[in-house]
């Protein structure tokens, strides 16, 4: 078999890096410098990383993140009351494989938002579908869906979702509509999937935004106790960042 039906069958196999290296291998006589099981062991490596790359690029795509931030971004110079070993631990996603969840609470100009994103694109590098979405947008997104015929699978989908982040939540109170949006996700991914929630209020506050109290002891309770807790305090970075 020629090189160039060897090529025809790789691309029809959708083997894109297998193919990719092979091409440049043979075009730069690379091959001749290696056994057969280097070669071998190259090209699948090549083909590994392609389709890890493009799995990693649909997962961040799909994910919808406020920032494109990753840990290595994460500043600890400032003094906020982030504790780096605690966010090197969180790096390793075993809090997803336990399906745990994490609250971020501080004001505003603190890194929450960026938090979180650094936390799910860490989660997606480790292949894990995450969704991130602003609380009142996705509350809006799942009201219109009740109206549609569309909430249950929308519910669905999130509810297979291994890591969900809810952005602002508290921003005002919540009616109820909201409310049992809220308790039916929660109540979904609770010892499932992960969660993690930004405030700008602290979690002591949380009952009076939810409202009816049956409901915020029920949402309360599935989320709060089993959490991670990071409590940021401090100046706004806003102004250092402008200032870069």
């Amino acid at each position: 078999m020629n090189q160039t039906a060897t090529m025809q069958k790789l691309e029809e196999m959708r083997l894109k890096g297998f193919s990719r290296v092979y091409r440049e291998m043979q075009e730069s006589g690379m091959n001749k410098d290696f056994t057969i099981d280097e070669v071998i062991a190259h090209l699948v490596q090549a083909e590994w990383d392609d389709r890890y790359n493009r799995r990693l690029e649909r997962l961040i795509k799909n994910a919808k993140f406020r920032y494109q931030a990753s840990m290595e971004q994460v500043d600890y110079i400032e003094k906020r009351n982030l504790d780096k070993t605690q966010m090197l631990r969180l790096s390793t996603c075993e809090w997803i494989k336990r399906k745990q969840s994490i609250i971020i609470s501080g004001s505003t100009g603190l890194g929450k938002s960026f938090l979180a994103s650094a936390l799910g694109h860490q989660a997606c590098q480790q292949g894990y579908k995450v969704y991130y979405r602003n609380c009142s947008k996705l509350f809006d997104q799942l009201k219109m869906a009740k109206a549609d015929g569309s909430y249950i699978n929308e519910i669905n989908r999130i509810e297979k979702l291994d890591l969900l982040i809810l952005d602002d939540f508290g921003l005002k109170p919540l009616d109820n509509n909201q409310r049992i949006i809220l308790l039916e996700l929660l109540e979904d991914r609770h010892g499932k999937r992960s969660t993690i929630i930004t405030s700008q209020l602290p979690v002591k506050n949380w009952y009076d935004v939810i409202g009816e109290p049956t409901i915020a002891d029920a949402i309360l309770d599935r989320l709060v106790h089993s959490s991670y807790r990071i409590e940021l305090d401090g100046d706004t970075l806003r102004k250092k960042y402008k200032n870069d």
